[in-house]
């Protein structure tokens, strides 16, 4: 789905009460790290389904959502409940969480390296196979479930999913089709100052339809095609268009942690946390929060996890925190899983790519980002490109960049390899000219013969 907000691990009760709007402001700088400390947090998320029949499995049924989750505990991870139910696990390789519709998410830990997200990455997988075998679940890696109705699929016991999909169809037309139907990989990143943070904010968003189009993902709804190459690109174009986009204002004069946190408070709200309850706030202001005018708590002000929630409520192409998470890519096979966070680190982490990268899109427009965004979902890399020409013409360039950023990096394997080799899949979708939904559609009018059944031989984990 997106990563939609972080699994309450803690109580509330202690967290400082906001008392000045500048603490808002605070909280982002709060963020800021030397480039020493700079880490990689790589969150990836798959489809769960029975082996025997394809279906999507419930909580609580035997084999089932929940048994998943303890069956994980003989890793060593820790459960954490809501009422009395298991709804995530946190343990030495981050959390493991679960999505609206029992999407199964690794939301790694802080690493410094590609290779040690990889190694994760590859702990995490072994670990859910192994389970998964014992309770007859596969793993499927794509961007959205290819044949599965909203009806068909379960939801999850936690309280913000239920504030969230009362309201989603309140504000656009395919918000539950986020919430129940997606799955994403996203790559969440350090900055070492405001100006640091606003170079990445651009740089990130401008080439967020780049890095949706090189993992585009997500092209059947229902079994058959739906037209789209990143159906799920598409669907935050009308999830709820107060909380998604590209967010203009980041390229204008002056961006920084203040606009982003005025931006924040004019997202409406979801909902309030409190004694280990979610309130339903739906479409209330944060502003008001902040007042002690809050219909729902007269006379109550925000804590800092307030905030922090509130933060995790807005859904644009990049995000701020107190780090900046790249959120424009289709859930994938595992060997793609570390290409995204080599594609986002060379980019960003070295500062010779952080400017090639910026000097390339520096003079678009916000219309030429937004057409680009716009245009992505269904024509990938073919989709026209700021000045004439097609995406795919820059797109050898940026890994190019990527790679003399990883290089740069110089952070060796034990095998003495660095990181460039992590961009692999995606010099391979260059040189064939194919993004993985355009591979999809060819073996289903090939050699699948129209049955898309056979997505889950070929894509599984």
């Amino acid at each position: 789905m997106g990563a939609i907000m972080s699994t309450k691990t803690v109580s509330d009760t202690h967290a400082s009460v906001i008392e000045d709007r500048s603490q808002l402001i605070d909280y982002f700088a709060g963020g800021e790290k030397p480039a020493t400390r700079w880490r990689i947090g790589t969150e990836h998320e798959k489809f769960v389904y029975r082996t025997a029949d394809h279906r999507a499995p419930s909580y609580d049924e035997p084999g089932g959502i929940r048994d998943l989750l303890m069956g994980l505990t003989r890793f060593g991870w820790q459960p954490v409940e809501e009422n009395g139910k298991v709804i995530a696990l946190n343990g030495a390789d981050g959390s493991v969480s679960l999505e609206p519709a029992g999407q199964f998410e690794l939301s790694g830990a802080p690493l410094e390296t590609l290779h040690q997200t990889c190694a994760e990455t590859g702990r995490h997988l072994e670990q859910v196979k192994a389970v998964g075998d014992e309770l007859g679940l596969g793993f499927l890696g794509l961007g959205m479930w290819p044949d599965k109705t909203r009806a068909e699929l379960p939801i999850m016991p936690k309280g913000r999913y239920g504030i969230m999909l009362n309201h989603m169809p309140r504000v656009g037309t395919m918000g539950l089709d986020m919430m129940l139907r997606t799955c994403t990989i996203q790559v969440n990143l350090d900055y070492a100052s405001e100006a640091d943070m606003v170079k990445k904010f651009r740089v990130g968003l401008a080439l967020q339809p780049l890095a949706t189009a090189l993992f585009a993902n997500s092209s059947f709804t229902e079994g058959l095609p739906n037209g789209k190459l990143s159906y799920r690109s598409h669907i935050w174009s009308d999830t709820d268009p107060a909380r998604t986009g590209m967010l203009p204002f980041v390229f204008e004069d002056g961006f920084g942690y203040e606009r982003y946190a005025d931006y924040a408070l004019d997202v409406p709200m979801y909902f309030v946390y409190r004694d280990g309850q979610y309130i339903d706030a739906a479409g209330l202001s944060f502003r008001d929060f902040l007042k002690g005018e809050l219909s729902i708590l007269p006379g109550q002000k925000p804590t800092m996890d307030d905030w922090a929630d509130h933060l995790s409520t807005a859904f644009p192409e990049v995000r701020l925190k107190t780090f900046l998470e790249m959120r424009g890519a289709d859930g994938g096979p595992w060997g793609r899983i570390c290409a995204l966070p080599a594609l986002w680190v060379g980019l960003l982490y070295d500062q010779g790519a952080l400017d090639a990268a910026w000097d390339l899109v520096k003079g678009w427009s916000i219309e030429d980002r937004q057409l680009l965004r716009d245009a992505v979902p269904a024509q990938g890399l073919d989709a026209p490109l700021p000045g004439g020409g097609m995406l795919r013409d820059v797109a050898g360039q940026v890994l190019d960049i990527a790679t003399a950023g990883l290089r740069a990096r110089g952070r060796m394997s034990a095998s003495g390899d660095d990181e460039t080799g992590y961009l692999e899949p995606l010099r391979e979708v260059v040189r064939s000219g194919k993004v993985p939904a355009q591979i999809l559609l060819d073996r289903f009018a090939g050699e699948w013969g129209g049955d898309l059944g056979k997505v889950y031989d070929d894509f599984s984990f």
